[in-house]
């Protein structure tokens, strides 16, 4: 899929254990290095949950650690288990879930003990199809609450460094601090859109699991812009989340301006549980947050900033129109070519050996398969013929295993003008379909 697929969610519940399960640096040591793999925008790193490892989403846009698609990963006990309901982001009801205590969770040197923790029991909700690894989950708050958190999107690597004078100076020198606040357990930032010539003020929430650039709730002040198209935005535990995209003229987080930014408008459905802190209208997400090395610190209130060679690149969204997930896997039988040391007693018993010995072997590897799960109205995929539940056979004449999901999803987010060429199969038959990515806005 993704286009892009946007991870945003809200975790509503009428408690919060402060204090309890922070992640905590291991052996009095000064900083913890953890690798991350980036992916639309999104950061994924493991963590292990009472000895098992998982693969989580980092988002500081979550209260809660919230763990699903556990069916696979049997092996993990969880402690003090009661049930409860769960309502967030997303147009359906409350899902039932379980909430446990006591928990150990651990990363290269970071430990948090006493982790409570929410697990959707809706196996139908699986983020790792959309995504193309495995996700079990999502961590925010208590990751970032007591430590200065480094994310360095280029190195691909976070740093969770302890508070000491040196790095401090080191901030100081190399990044501009950006004040910011804490409320209900998130981060915000005063930003300024200008719409049509006028400058806007703009309460976002820093949304390091939302891959998209920009997400603004309509106001008064801030209207859909009429040239716009509908669109999936992604999917909240509540259901999935539409709206449209659209360009505006401008945002401006302090001195960094981000001119015609394609800003996401989710629907008042999609939206309807969130509860809203005063003032805020959107949130920016990982497609500004890319462009930058940062460094969260939510005890001092403060977010450094330093820009990265990503900081001009043009914003760009999936033009093709048609969203691409994981269908379960397929054996693919492979040709593998041998090397061997040949021993023959003359030049003459070496040539026919080369005659008739092969030098490769056939092996059956699983590959995944790519469906189709949602085509966008009057988009070039939709007006070539594609339809949802086409399943991926070849793109560009090549077989889809061969490309990751990010890989397809960047094909999709090319410049206009370049031409796809799709087969897919449709009730036992192969279709060919050939469509020009082309800019709608």
């Amino acid at each position: 899929m993704k286009k892009y697929i946007v991870l945003f969610f809200g975790l509503f519940l009428p408690f919060l254990l402060f204090g309890q399960g922070d992640f905590l640096l291991e052996n009095n040591a000064t900083k913890a290095t953890i690798p991350f793999k980036l992916i639309n925008n999104l950061i994924f790193i493991p963590i292990k949950v009472n000895g098992v490892e998982l693969n989580f989403l980092l988002d500081s846009g979550v209260e809660e650690t919230i763990l699903f698609s556990m069916d696979e990963k049997q092996e993990v006990s969880f402690n003090n288990v009661v049930k409860i309901k769960l309502r967030g982001l997303g147009s359906e009801e409350e899902i039932e879930g379980l909430k446990s205590t006591k928990n150990i969770l651990e990363t290269h040197g970071l430990k948090s003990n006493d982790h409570m923790v929410f697990i959707i029991l809706d196996q139908s909700f699986n983020l790792s199809s959309h995504i193309g690894i495995p996700v079990n989950g999502i961590i925010g708050h208590k990751f970032f609450r007591n430590n200065l958190v480094e994310v360095n999107y280029q190195k691909k690597r976070l740093i969770v460094h302890s508070k000491s004078a040196k790095y401090q100076e080191k901030l100081d020198k190399q990044f501009k601090v950006v004040p910011i606040t804490i409320e209900r357990a998130k981060p915000y930032i005063m930003a300024k859109a200008t719409v049509n010539d006028e400058e806007i003020p703009a309460k976002l929430l820093i949304d390091i699991g939302n891959s998209d650039a920009f997400w603004v709730f309509e106001n008064d002040k801030i209207k859909l812009p009429n040239k716009n198209f509908p669109d999936f935005l992604g999917k909240g535990f509540s259901g999935d989340i539409e709206g449209h995209r659209a360009k505006i003229d401008k945002f401006s987080i302090d001195e960094f301006d981000f001119r015609k930014p394609i800003v996401s408008f989710p629907d008042s459905i999609s939206i309807r549980n969130v509860k809203m802190v005063p003032g805020r209208i959107g949130s920016v997400g990982g497609e500004v947050l890319k462009r930058f090395t940062l460094v969260l610190d939510y005890g001092e209130k403060k977010l450094y900033l330093k820009k990265n060679s990503k900081f001009g690149e043009p914003f760009t969204y999936n033009k093709s129109g048609i969203t691409v997930q994981h269908n379960g896997l397929q054996w693919v039988q492979e040709t593998v070519h041998l090397e061997t040391v040949r021993v023959a007693s003359s030049m003459d018993e070496l040539q026919e050996k080369d005659k008739n010995d092969n030098n490769f072997r056939y092996k059956f590897a699983l590959k995944p398969v790519y469906e189709i799960v949602n085509v966008r109205k009057n988009s070039a995929a939709e007006k070539s013929g594609l339809r949802k539940g086409d399943i991926i056979v070849s793109i560009n004449r090549t077989q889809p295993y061969k490309y990751s999901l990010q890989q397809i999803n960047n094909l999709l987010k090319s410049e206009d003008d370049v031409w796809v060429d799709l087969e897919v199969e449709r009730n036992s038959l192969v279709l060919k379909f050939r469509f020009k990515l082309e800019d709608e806005l």
